[in-house]
């Protein structure tokens, strides 16, 4: 499966209106950010997990997962102290 850079934008978008970011706090365009980031996600994809077996895909997107999920929890601990 090959995956689209705007594909990627579009979920993204679905799932930041369940619990949008506080973009007014930053200095940064949240739509560039985005851009940015999810086109090196997909490249990243496209070039080494696309070889993947279906089951080394699904573990290292969960890895991946995790890993922001508990950077995500730090950094709101941080913010809040």
């Amino acid at each position: 499966m090959k995956l689209e850079v705007e594909e990627i934008l579009a979920l993204m978008q679905e799932v930041e209106s369940e619990d949008p970011i506080d973009w007014a706090m930053l200095n940064i365009d949240e739509y560039q950010a985005a851009e940015l980031i999810v086109n090196s996600l997909v490249d990243q994809y496209n070039r080494d997990w696309s070889q993947l077996s279906h089951d080394s895909q699904i573990r290292a997107m969960m890895a991946t997962i995790a890993k922001l999920v508990v950077e995500n929890f730090t950094l709101n601990l941080k913010l809040r102290q």
